[in-house]
């Protein structure tokens, strides 16, 4: 039976799509750029098709490469599901899991408890609402068996049920001239403070935003922002203009705040569960089946 190209580098083929970039691909899984490249090279080969277009100044996905990647994710996706059920099967019974989640991803870190809840057996999820930082601590700390993050995503954590959350509004407040208007560009904000973060990943959304906006405009108002629906209050207050992720805009409803639609391309915010993947401990049963149920409320929402 031909078992078809590894897996290894078939993930190393989505995290250059990714980037786009081999070395800051290398960088993230720890391999040297020559390494990375012969991995996707190896992969072309076995499928007989191009999958990236190469030249001295950048690296783009072939029509061929755009049309297997998604297959490349649900693959990475389903052999950490069967790692993941592997583990939990020969692992013994274990006690509550407790989940850090950051308050935009609350709507699927309760689906996941009230799943966890109805599985055979049973196991109940204790849920955290914690920031990036918070979430790491609680991590590394033991307090907490796993944790929704956005990324990046740190290299000694095992992740999985990737999701996206579009960041396609602007909170700006209500009865400011901003808010009559159809849609924005970020080019008609050269006028105006927008809040962001003073952590801002190199290609995350913050990065992208921060780069369209300027540098002249920007108002750092945390570390981090994570709990939207808090930061509404200083858009309310007329400290800034906030990009809003679309769960926050359908779920928020403030008199005192106005949703504009922002039209600044594909900006999304990408939020993972992770965990440490070291050896078995009690609770390895109940940490396992939680990965199962958050790929699963992902497939089925």
């Amino acid at each position: 039976m031909d078992s078809g190209p590894p897996l290894r580098d078939i993930g190393c083929f989505a995290v250059v799509a990714r980037h786009l970039s081999f070395s800051r691909a290398a960088a993230e899984l720890g391999v040297s750029q020559p390494a990375a490249s012969q991995a996707v090279g190896r992969l072309e080969r076995t499928l007989g098709v191009r999958l990236f277009e190469r030249t001295s100044r950048e690296v783009r996905l072939s029509p061929a490469g755009t049309a297997l990647l998604p297959y490349a994710e649900a693959l990475l996706e389903s052999a950490a599901a069967f790692s993941a059920e592997a583990r939990r099967l020969a692992a013994p019974e274990g006690a509550a899991v407790r989940l850090a989640y950051p308050p935009p991803a609350g709507g699927l870190a309760a689906r996941i408890a009230r799943r966890m809840a109805h599985r055979d057996p049973p196991a109940e999820v204790r849920l955290r609402p914690a920031g990036r930082a918070a979430a790491l601590a609680a991590l590394a700390g033991g307090e907490v068996a796993a944790a929704i993050l956005a990324a990046p995503f740190p290299r000694e954590l095992t992740t999985a049920a990737r999701f996206h959350v579009p960041v396609g509004h602007l909170a700006v407040p209500a009865g400011d001239p901003l808010a009559g208007l159809p849609r924005l560009q970020p080019e008609r904000l050269a006028r105006h403070r927008v809040l962001v973060p003073r952590e801002r990943p190199p290609g995350g959304m913050w990065a992208r935003l921060a780069a369209r906006v300027g540098p002249h405009r920007q108002h750092v108002v945390a570390d981090e922002i994570d709990d939207f629906a808090a930061a509404l209050d200083l858009v309310a207050a007329g400290v800034g203009l906030l990009p809003t992720p679309s769960l926050v805009v359908t779920s928020v409803r403030r008199d005192d705040v106005a949703f504009v639609p922002l039209d600044a391309g594909d900006l999304h915010l990408t939020y993972a569960l992770a965990w440490r993947d070291e050896r078995l401990s009690p609770g390895s049963t109940a940490l396992m089946a939680l990965v199962r149920t958050a790929q699963e409320c992902l497939w089925t929402r």
